[in-house]
């Protein structure tokens, strides 16, 4: 049985394929920001948006030499089709990575993903049916919320504070889901140096959440790609360690290594890493053999905790460069968040400003940043805005926040004078894209 096809009224379709799509489709919303950020790559505009890391520091005549090797010596294996999950010497060494946060893994239940973002694809597909309850913090990380609606399940907000998930809070957005008949599947956090908030998760709540989830039957999903970039060398206890059989740990390459390779992994409780395999198996049939040996071989032979060293150091002057030019120019009624790690810090500005109505202005003033509605899946976050350290030179963070606190200047005079001029909020994710990663 076919499907019938549209009917033909003589106008002419902007998309002809439009009744064919999934009904999952509808959850699928393009950025409204991303034609920004095509005027925002521009030289001339200091772009605090994007979450690229500075790979400035890497070895990359030594790498350049070592990928050679791996084609020359294994080329026949590096570049031929693999084991969907993964190649088992990286699995081994990826348990060593693990091991640094506490956490004691076999490589059996290591899945390498392409990217962390398969990972939590491949999770959100094993878990959730349209309706579901995904619990997240509000804000949230905008690939997750893209992945969640992809699948049709509704996301529900728990409040953060300076000291991460409030367990108070999530408590109250259990019960709320029990009295409305939701079925809540996992509970999704960002416990270190969160994106985009850039706050921590304190050590002492994190029994307490885990015991929460656990009492609800509520599963866990830890998502931790900035672990081990705190920028006093604390790495804190994984959620993971603390219970192995229900959270799933989801790490990456891209932030203490190179974005580019596209290699991270999952985690799993035992029997959820079979589904896991065969979920990647069905997805990308298994991730590139190469890529996975150049990250092996970069951890076999290179100093990476020394690297990871290098970029904290730089992440952290990079830091210290934003904190100090929001303090200097940003107008009073402003408050951000102090990272720790990582690489956002999460500006609150005064009532009546809309952080995504003044983004055109701001570009058009050389200066981009991620609005915060985009880190929420209702709507809220107009008054937020996320800012990025991590790529730009410390001058030109201090630059780029000199002209971003003229433009907010020039806003709030508009709300003084018109009152508040606010876009309506429009509920659901964005699309995530490098932009906003």
């Amino acid at each position: 049985m076919t499907a019938n096809p549209p009917e033909h009224t003589g106008r002419r379709d902007l998309d002809p394929h439009l009744a064919r799509y999934a009904a999952r489709t509808a959850g699928m919303t393009a950025s409204e920001i991303r034609a920004l950020f095509a005027v925002a790559s521009r030289p001339e505009v200091v772009s605090l948006a994007g979450g690229m890391p500075n790979l400035a520091a890497l070895p990359l005549d030594s790498l350049s030499s070592q990928v050679g090797e791996i084609i020359a010596e294994d080329g026949l294996f590096a570049l031929q089709y693999g084991s969907a999950q993964g190649v088992p010497v990286l699995r081994e060494q990826i348990c060593e990575v693990m091991a640094m946060e506490g956490i004691n893994a076999h490589s059996d239940d290591v899945v390498v993903t392409v990217g962390s973002q398969m990972g939590l694809d491949m999770v959100t597909r094993l878990f959730c049916d349209p309706g579901d309850v995904v619990l997240a913090e509000g804000p949230s990380y905008v690939g997750a919320l893209g992945s969640f609606a992809a699948y049709q399940a509704k996301v529900v907000h728990v409040v953060m504070d300076d000291q991460g998930l409030v367990p108070e809070a999530l408590r109250e957005a259990l019960a709320a889901a029990q009295r409305a008949g939701q079925r809540v599947k996992f509970l999704y956090t960002i416990p270190n140096f969160h994106n985009p908030a850039g706050v921590t998760l304190a050590v002492e709540r994190r029994a307490e959440i885990l015991a929460i989830c656990r009492a609800h039957g509520v599963l866990v999903v830890e998502d931790n790609p900035y672990g081990l970039l705190g920028f006093d060398g604390q790495t804190y206890p994984a959620l993971r360690s603390l219970d192995p059989d229900n959270v799933v740990y989801l790490g990456s390459f891209s932030k203490t290594f190179a974005s580019g390779l596209r290699v991270g992994w999952v985690l799993a409780p035992h029997a959820v890493r079979e589904k896991l395999v065969l979920a990647a198996e069905s997805a990308t049939l298994c991730p590139p053999s190469l890529n996975q040996m150049i990250v092996s071989r970069y951890l076999a032979t290179h100093d990476w905790k020394g690297q990871i060293k290098t970029f904290r150091e730089n992440y952290r002057e990079r830091r210290d460069a934003m904190l100090s030019a929001l303090e200097q120019h940003l107008p009073s009624g402003c408050s951000w968040t102090n990272p720790d790690g990582g690489f956002y810090v999460w500006v609150t500005v005064p009532e009546g400003v809309d952080t995504k109505a003044m983004l055109p202005r701001a570009v058009t003033a050389r200066v981009a940043y991620a609005s915060g509605t985009g880190f929420y899946a209702d709507g809220f976050g107009s008054r937020q805005m996320r800012l990025s350290y991590c790529y730009p030179t410390p001058e030109r963070i201090k630059e780029g926040v000199r002209r971003l606190a003229a433009v907010l200047e020039s806003e709030m005079d508009l709300v003084r004078t018109f009152g508040n001029v606010s876009m309506r909020a429009i509920p659901g994710p964005e699309t995530p894209s490098p932009d906003t990663a």
